[in-house]
Formats: C-alpha cells, structure tokens, sequence
C-alpha cells in the first residue's frame, strides 16, 4: 500500500479543495446546491481518488485511479472558467 501524503500531486489537489472550500463560500445561496456544490465535489474529487488509488494492490488500479483524478480536475477547470464568464463570484 502506497502513502498517499508523500505524493505531491495530492499535496497540490489538496491545496486546491482547501481554495475552492474558501472561494466558493462567498458564492450567491442560490447557487448553494448547483455551482457551489459541483466545484466542492468535483475539487474533493481529486484527492480523493488519488487516496483510494494509494490503497490498491496493482499499478494498474493505482493508474485508473489518477485517470479519474485526472478527469475531476479537468471538470473543476471548466466550473472555474464558467463561473468566470458567468460572473458567479
């Protein structure tokens, strides 16, 4: 089993769930259960999938797992850009 606090990778995805947990606080109520709760799961996403990657036995499941990872950071980039032309925050 792989420690995951010796990644840098989720080191960083940590650091950016803890950025998004402060910037999206600030976000309109109404957008509670839509935005704000969407960039919070899709920022926790990435972490978290790296951690559950660390718990498994093969390379190739830890792989699938930094894929995924991957893909939540790619949706957390687009929330950011739409909250940016949308003018959420």
């Amino acid at each position: 089993m792989r420690d995951f606090k010796k990644y840098k990778v989720w080191e960083l995805g940590h650091k950016i769930t803890l950025e998004i947990y402060r910037i999206t606080k600030d976000f309109p109520k109404e957008e509670l259960y839509g935005m704000t709760s969407q960039m919070r799961r899709a920022a926790y996403s990435i972490p978290s999938n790296i951690v559950e990657g660390c718990g498994r036995e093969s390379d190739a499941e830890f792989r699938r797992f930094l894929i995924i990872s991957q893909g939540s950071a790619s949706e957390l980039e687009y929330f950011t850009i739409l909250t940016k032309d949308s003018r959420v925050c």
